[in-house]
Formats: structure tokens, C-alpha cells, sequence
């Protein structure tokens, strides 16, 4: 059998992937071999997510035509009721028929390195065409000038120390000159990035725009070498169609949340590289992966959640040996802002108050609860719920693997304790009330985690990638999705 260049197998063939010979695929939890076809329980915990998402829709129309206290139009997602088609329609139809066509068959065969650069090129295509239904101008280049969004105010950090050292003077709302939402409720970080692309010629929201598409895209990368560290490499071949057609990439274009979920999927990349030790220099990896980590928290104050799949993989790798160059790295960022004049928590205190000034203290905590988890369902789609139904039933075992007197650990479980570790800090976000609404967007980095579990559904799962289009394809062409 033929090899790549790291020398796994890459002989298996369209059918062998779809009828799931992956061991992992095709046997359930207690080793009965499966059926081509989908398990009942798939398709129930898919009609679950159906349920819970019509439920929030029907329960959402009905409380914001009485009081309005949603806050948003088209609930559990913000956004309006806007059928149209455009540019993007053709070429969003002719990338879901390919990817649902060829993404099985090529995901099984291509060269490891190839597969990273196709299922990245693929995400970024399927995005791209997704934004462009709107146009160039209102689907890219405008997204991130609007009012309240992070170019609006780059002209205020000509002198960038004096802007920090202020900057948690203009959060709360009251005080002249109050930042816009997106930028108030984000670190300085984030807008300091589209200020540096400003600074080196790349100003304008065209540019922004595209910046944070091609870095969110790489993020589905990001998911496939932690995977394959983590688990085995046919598991992130499996995952790669899904990563690749996600519905999430309705959100990733256009918007700097895109950008945040690719910076915090290569700080857990290079965190398992580094803690497997499958790279050259994993001291440097273990060094980057604090860095990005560092400035993944300076990007959105939410993101500092991202330390539960980092410690999921910690734990799933078996060792702790990275952690001191990881907690190195990690300080540089904060250091730096620091001395530089930016307090972090104290930007954070006074965010918790513009928070509940706006939106967040009219929305009802009892039912963002769970319509944030059905804006979720929408994002990582009816595929990767049936999936999550699977890492459900493995939690047991999977938890069970990680302890030091422990039953062999396999692939699929192994996954199952990644994809647990995404979901719990989920459900800290959404716990805490400071997600009430928008967790389609806000939320990114987090659910790319999540749609892995769809490695673990067997068959022919042409079926579900279709789904996972159809939902995409719908929202996007039936929803105007601003923020």
C-alpha cells in the first residue's frame, strides 16, 4: 500500500471511506461492527437538534413580539429576515456539490501535507462564496467598517501607548467618546491588529476582510494536525469534509471572530505537536503555543476558556512536560500590554457594566441559556450533533481512559475527550451570561472543536455533508446575518 510522506497509508479508496473502515468508524462502543447505513440514534439526535432549534425559533419569535427583550430579529440568531441570491450563490452551490462529491474520496488519498493545504483552500473557498452572495461590498468590505465595528476608531491610535493607557477609560457607555460595541467589548488586542494592517499598507475593510477569512480558514488546518497528533491521522481525514463544508463559515466571512478562532486552533495545534513531541522542535512549539495563547486573550476576553481543550490535550497527550515553556510564552503578551498601560482585568470589570448597559441586561438569561446552544446547532450543523449523540454514549470509556489505571485508549476515544473538553467550555461561556445572544459568531473558536465528531459517523456520509450545506446555504440566503 502506498504511503505519504510520514508514512501513513493513503491506498484506501471513496468506498472504503464511505462504507467506514476506519476502526474507529465502524465499530460501536461495545465493538458490534455497524451497517453502512445511519444508526437510528444518529438521525434521533440529529432530530433533537431539529427540535431544540425550532423550539428557540418559535419561543424567540414569540417573546420578541411581545416585549422586544431578545434583542434580535430572526432568533436564536441575530440577524434579519432577508431572502435574496447574488454573486456568491453559483459558485457557494458548485463548492458544496464538489466538496460533498470528491471530499470523501480525496480526504482518504491525498498526501498528508496536500490534505492540510486542500481542506484550508476548500474552507476558504466555501466562505468566500458564502460572503459574496452579498457582494464584495456589503458581504467583505464593508462588514468590518459599520459602526459598531473595530475600523471605525483606528485613526484614534496614531500614539498607541497614550490609547492604551486610556483605553479602559472609554468602555463604560457615558463618558465622551466612548468606544463602538465590537471594540469596547474586546481586549485592545483585536483592534490593534487591523491598526498594524493599517500601518504596513493594508488599510480599508477589503483588506481587513480578507484577513480574517484566510486566517480563520487555516483554522480547519489547525483542527487536522491537533487530530492527527492527538488521535491518528484516518481520524482527521474523516473530519476534513466537515471542517471544510462547516455552516459556521457563515459567520467566518465576514468577521474578526473568524480571526480569533484560527490564532486559538494553532495555539492547541502547536501545544499537541509540542506535547506528543511529532515535531522537529517541540520546545518552540510549546513556546508559540503560549504566545498565541497570549494573544488569544487579548483578542476577546471569553477566549481565556480556550485553557480547557488546552488542558484536554495536556491530559490526552500524558504529560505536563511543555507546560513551563507554554506558561512562558503565554506571559509575553500580557507582560507587554501591561507595561505598556493596559490593565487587563480592570478593562474586564468595566466591560461587565457596559454589558448589561446595552442588550446584555434586557436579554433573558432563562432563555439564552439554551437558545444560545441552538444558535450553536445552526453553526456546526445536524452532522455534528448525530456526532456529539456518539461522543455522548463514549463518555464513560473516554473518561475512563484518561485516568492512570485505565482501559486502552483508542482514536475514537481519544476524540471523544477532545471534543468534551470544546464542549465544557461552552458551556462555562454559556453559563456565565456574558454570551447572551450572537454565539453563532462569538462562539467560533470554540465550535470548531466540535465538528470533529463527526469522524465518528459511519456509512455513507454524503448524506450528512449535504445537510451540512443545505444549512449553510438556507441561512445564508435567507438571513442577513449583520451584526
Amino acid at each position: 500500500m502506498k504511503t505519504d510522506e510520514r508514512g501513513h497509508p493513503i491506498g484506501a479508496t471513496d468506498t472504503d471511506t464511505d462504507t467506514g473502515t476506519h476502526p474507529a468508524a465502524d465499530t460501536d462502543a461495545d465493538g458490534r461492527e455497524r451497517t453502512g447505513r445511519p444508526h437510528r440514534r444518529d438521525l434521533v439526535a440529529a432530530a433533537v437538534g431539529f427540535a431544540l432549534v425550532t423550539t428557540a425559533a418559535l419561543v424567540g419569535w414569540a417573546i420578541q413580539r411581545s416585549d422586544g427583550s431578545l434583542q434580535v430579529n430572526w432568533p436564536p440568531l441575530l440577524g434579519t429576515w432577508d431572502p435574496r441570491v447574488g454573486p456568491g450563490t453559483p459558485a457557494a452551490l458548485a463548492v458544496a456539490v464538489l466538496i460533498i462529491a470528491y471530499g470523501p474520496g480525496l480526504a482518504a488519498r491525498l498526501p498528508w501535507r496536500a490534505l492540510l493545504l486542500t481542506t484550508w483552500a476548500a474552507a476558504l473557498a466555501w466562505t468566500f462564496s458564502l460572503a459574496l452572495v452579498d457582494g464584495w461590498h456589503w458581504g467583505v468590505a464593508r462588514r468590518l467598517t459599520t459602526k459598531n465595528e473595530y475600523l471605525t476608531v483606528i485613526d484614534r491610535f496614531s500614539d498607541i501607548g497614550v490609547t492604551l493607557r486610556g483605553f479602559s477609560d472609554h468602555i463604560v457607555i457615558g463618558p465622551p467618546g466612548n468606544w463602538p460595541a465590537h471594540v469596547a467589548g474586546h481586549p485592545p488586542g483585536a483592534t490593534l491588529t487591523f491598526v498594524w494592517l493599517d500601518r504596513i499598507g493594508l488599510g480599508g475593510g477589503s483588506w481587513a476582510g480578507v484577513w480574517c477569512i484566510v486566517v480563520g480558514g487555516s483554522a480547519v488546518a489547525a483542527v487536522l494536525v491537533t487530530l492527527s497528533a492527538l488521535t491518528d491521522e484516518r481520524t482527521a481525514r474523516r473530519a476534513a469534509p466537515f471542517l471544510a463544508l462547516a455552516p459556521a463559515a457563515v459567520w467566518m466571512g465576514t468577521s474578526a471572530d473568524g480571526y480569533f478562532a484560527g490564532v486559538a486552533a494553532w495555539s492547541l495545534a502547536l501545544l499537541a505537536l509540542a506535547a506528543t513531541r511529532t515535531v522537529r522542535f517541540p520546545a518552540a512549539a510549546a513556546l508559540g503555543a503560549g504566545l498565541l495563547y497570549g494573544f488569544t486573550c487579548y483578542l476577546s476576553y471569553g477566549l481565556t476558556l480556550m485553557a480547557l481543550p488546552g488542558l484536554g490535550v495536556l491530559l490526552l497527550a500524558r504529560t505536563a512536560r511543555p507546560l513551563p515553556l507554554v506558561l512562558a510564552g503565554a506571559l509575553v503578551v500580557p507582560v507587554a500590554f501591561t507595561l505598556a498601560g493596559f490593565n487587563w482585568w480592570e478593562a474586564y470589570q468595566e466591560l461587565v457594566v457596559r454589558y448589561y448597559q446595552g442588550a446584555g441586561g434586557v436579554r433573558p438569561y432563562w432563555y439564552w441559556i439554551w437558545g444560545n446552544l441552538a444558535a450553536t446547532t445552526l453553526a456546526v450543523g445536524l452532522a455534528t450533533v448525530a456526532g456529539l449523540g456518539r461522543v455522548f454514549a463514549l463518555t464513560p470509556r473516554a473518561v475512563r481512559s484518561t485516568r492512570p489505571a485505565r482501559e486502552p485508549s483508542t482514536p475514537l476515544l481519544r476524540l471523544a475527550v477532545l471534543v468534551l473538553a470544546a464542549l465544557l467550555a461552552i458551556l462555562a461561556a454559556d453559563l456565565s451570561g456574558m454570551s447572551k445572544a450572537e454565539t453563532e459568531r462569538i462562539w467560533l473558536p470554540f465550535m470548531l472543536w466540535l465538528i470533529p465528531a463527526t469522524a465518528l459517523l459511519p456509512g455513507r456520509r454524503r448524506g450528512w455533508l449535504a445537510g451540512q450545506a443545505i444549512v449553510a446555504l438556507l441561512v445564508n440566503h435567507l438571513v442577513f446575518t449583520g451584526w
